[in-house]
């Protein structure tokens, strides 16, 4: 199908399956125009700065601007959590022309993190368990049939994991446990762990850096040459300054051992998911912002992460727009605020990522990155819930700055959720795979199947 077919089908499902309230008939109805007429142009239209859930449609752009800021306090700030429901019957999901999407495994009790291993099998971090599970796939119908746990023990609301050393053989699974790393001996087709878990440096898995307490999830990545050890905390508050922030809103970078401490980028709120892009030592970060500033504010972020970058939190957000909480505080940061790569909708609640190294999807998916947004629940008008495609420039190789709606429809025409993404990976056959912890379900991605 080509692009202009892409974009009218995108159209239909938006006219046929969305359910407008009447306060957005005008706006929805003119947005829908012009995907139809989006035919005529090389991309989509972009789907307004403020918009939710109404609008998002496979192959819908969105692209949030510093222009597009509203002032703190523009709007009020609103607790809107959603009702989660099991997944209503006929209810599906809606991907772009050409790829297919079905359920890959369920029965998990709060899957989070996925990882492919070097053989293909697919781990999952079931962080209220506690555990560790192996997914393989041995007749090769594209979905599991062996299930194992490949530890249970010495783990503390695990999240990232991570293979090293990087490449075809590793020795070790690191596991970024809410308040520290450790790792387990591990070799290609392991099903259960060759031994126990062992405690990185005390620094680390004494309850020193990582301690326990607001944002918990930790992440975890290695460079390219496995030299050095990457680790996402977020902050213990939304928005303090205060003693307890100490070595928080941080990514650090170690030796693997966990030793040779150093900050690698600070004033990150809440970098859930940290990737480095294939074959380079560049890392980037998915990130939530603060809340209480209003329905539009503060955008989330996907970027690129610069060693000793200073991204803001919690004083400032997107360059020098200064937090009102902390008035006049620290003047002579304003100028060193980074402004990252792609802004997301606010309280998209962006988690985990991954760089889309495969070679089943179309040759435009290569090196693009895929984004599970878990969804709002501080939005009076929700969004998120979905899976993103954050494109790529191939001829300079940077982000364009917008992103687009991949996997959408886990909301209900009555604005129900029955399912909120976390983790996301690309299988060994080329496919992607993601979590929803709403349903406890893990899907499957696969294209011209």
């Amino acid at each position: 199908m080509t692009k202009p077919e892409t974009r009218k089908a995108a159209a239909r499902f938006v006219i046929r399956h969305l359910f407008i309230p009447s306060s957005f008939v005008i706006r929805a109805s003119a947005f829908i125009a012009l995907i139809a007429a989006s035919s005529l142009f090389a991309e989509a239209p972009l789907a307004p700065p403020d918009a939710d859930w109404h609008q998002d449609a496979p192959g819908v752009r969105h692209k949030i601007t510093l222009q597009d800021l509203p002032a703190p306090y523009a709007t009020k700030s609103t607790s809107n959590s959603p009702r989660e429901v099991r997944r209503p019957a006929g209810a599906e999901l809606r991907v772009p022309a050409g790829f297919k999407v079905e359920q890959y495994a369920s029965g998990f009790s709060y899957p989070r993190y996925l990882l492919t291993a070097p053989n293909g099998d697919i781990f999952v971090t079931e962080s209220n368990e506690n555990s560790v599970k192996v997914l393989r796939d041995t007749n090769g119908d594209g979905k599991p049939d062996l299930t194992e746990t490949f530890a249970n023990s010495g783990m503390n609301k695990p999240f990232g994991i991570a293979f090293y050393p990087p490449g075809a053989e590793p020795e070790f699974l690191y596991v970024a446990n809410t308040n520290g790393i450790v790792r387990f001996p591990y070799r290609n087709g392991d099903t259960k762990a060759r031994g126990p878990a062992e405690k990185l440096s005390a620094e680390l898995s004494g309850g020193g850096l990582l301690r326990g307490g607001g944002h918990w999830t930790r992440d975890i990545a290695f460079s390219r040459a496995g030299k050095k050890m990457y680790v996402s905390i977020g902050s213990l508050s939304n928005a303090s300054d205060n003693a307890a922030e100490a070595d928080r809103a941080r990514i650090f970078e170690f030796n693997p051992d966990g030793t040779g401490q150093n900050v690698f980028a600070w004033g990150i709120r809440n970098a859930v998911g940290i990737k480095f892009r294939p074959g380079t030592n560049d890392l980037w970060m998915s990130t939530n912002e603060r809340d209480e500033l209003g329905e539009d504010l503060v955008p989330d972020y996907i970027s690129s992460v610069q060693r000793g970058g200073f991204y803001g939190w919690p004083w400032f957000y997107l360059g020098n727009h200064q937090d009102p909480r902390h008035k006049d505080k620290h003047p002579e940061l304003a100028s060193k605020v980074l402004v990252p790569d792609v802004l997301v909708q606010s309280h998209s609640a962006t988690l985990n990522l991954c760089f889309y190294d495969g070679a089943q999807f179309p040759a435009e998916y290569k090196g693009d990155i895929f984004a599970a947004f878990h969804g709002s629940w501080n939005r009076e008008r929700r969004t998120g819930y979905k899976i993103v495609r954050v494109p790529f420039d191939k001829a300079t190789g940077k982000a364009r700055g917008d992103y687009e709606d991949f996997v959408t429809g886990f909301v209900t025409p009555e604005g129900n959720v029955w399912g909120r993404p976390v983790g996301i990976t690309v299988a060994k056959d080329g496919s992607l795979l993601f979590s929803e912890d709403a349903n406890k379900t893990i899907w499957r991605v696969s294209y011209g199947k």
